[in-house]
């Protein structure tokens, strides 16, 4: 049985542990939770124009949308310690590059590494600039295709793991 269709992300532990424990905290006592507020929702009557019990329907589908992707996530991830602070570019580094001149510094790898507190922009090691600079190093220069079929350069400015 061949699982090629599904893409593996990196995670650090803390960042696995993290999700685990969302997860067990939404399958369990929030699911609970929030099938009490539907329910009393439901007994306050019509349910056609009950504010209540379609919000509480509502966050009851965002959940187990959440849910569903946490699963995915954690079934799918490749769980590791912090990448080395050695300048070689992979998953869980902070990177630099230089691309059209400009700087840009990101997270390689998943947002869910860095968490809700983080306002690091992220690229994934599976899209097509984060699979051209994974395992480079700083100074290196690469050149990949983007969706739009334009060849792109970067130079890797700096490369250190993620602290959060």
């Amino acid at each position: 049985m061949s699982e090629t269709t599904t893409s593996s992300s990196f995670l650090t532990q803390d960042a696995f542990d993290r999700l685990s424990a969302e997860l067990e905290h939404l399958s369990g006592p929030g699911r609970s939770e929030i099938a009490k507020r539907i329910e009393a929702a439901r007994e306050e009557g019509d349910l056609k124009e009950n504010g209540g019990y379609h919000a509480a329907k509502e966050e009851q589908g965002k959940m187990e949308a959440r849910i569903r992707q946490l699963e995915s996530l954690l079934r799918n991830a490749t769980v590791g310690e912090a990448p080395a602070d050695d300048g070689i570019v992979e998953p869980g580094m902070v990177v630099t590059v230089e691309m059209f001149g400009d700087k840009e510094t990101f997270l390689l790898g998943s947002r869910e590494i860095a968490g809700d507190a983080a306002d690091i922009d992220v690229y994934s090691e599976q899209s097509p600039m984060g699979a051209a600079i994974n395992g480079k190093k700083k100074g290196d220069e690469v050149t990949y295709d983007a969706p739009n079929g334009k060849s792109i350069a970067v130079k890797i400015i700096d490369a250190k793991p993620y602290a959060g």
